[in-house]
């Protein structure tokens, strides 16, 4: 009976060491302070304004919520820079009269995260994601800002699983 008490004592205090490097964001213990996210310049070959600003603050946004780290604008612990490499709006079907029935548009954003702490966390790597949309339907105003937030929500999301996530 003695023996199956310590026993219970021993895996109960294993499981909460176990449990005490998760938090509800998904991000793991992260050994910094503090991160940066230099301005994603949008150099891809379509060009719409103002999506460059957009997405750094998105990002910034993103990790600001899901940690407890501090934003600062130079010598960070944690890294973002890059740049929007591909905005592209291209039919993904067709109908019989050879017009498009539904449209894509794709954004691609390669970024390169440093980890000063942790060197071998560091990484280059191309995130990207769509939006369809009717052919019949130009993106523009709320129909654009839509297509950007979903877009935008869900590469920041992988950038933040493939940097603190480890997922």
């Amino acid at each position: 009976m003695k023996n199956l008490k310590i026993f219970i004592v021993l895996l109960t205090a294993s499981f909460l060491q176990g449990c005490s490097v998760y938090n509800f964001t998904g991000a793991g213990k992260i050994d910094a302070k503090t991160f940066q996210v230099n301005y994603f310049q949008n150099s891809a070959a379509l060009v719409e304004p103002g999506i460059d600003r957009t997405f750094t603050q998105k990002l910034q946004n993103l990790i600001q919520n899901q940690t407890t780290l501090n934003l600062v604008n130079t010598g960070g612990d944690l890294i973002y820079e890059g740049e929007i490499v591909d905005y592209r709006i291209s039919p993904t079907t067709a109908t019989a009269d050879q017009r498009a029935a539904e449209s894509r548009l794709s954004i691609t954003v390669n970024v390169r995260f440093s980890n000063k702490n942790k060197e071998s966390d560091s990484f280059e790597k191309r995130f990207s994601f769509f939006y369809n949309f009717p052919g019949t339907q130009q993106l523009v105003g709320s129909e654009l800002s839509t297509a950007l937030d979903e877009i935008f929500d869900r590469i920041t999301q992988d950038i933040f699983n493939e940097s603190l996530a480890k997922w």
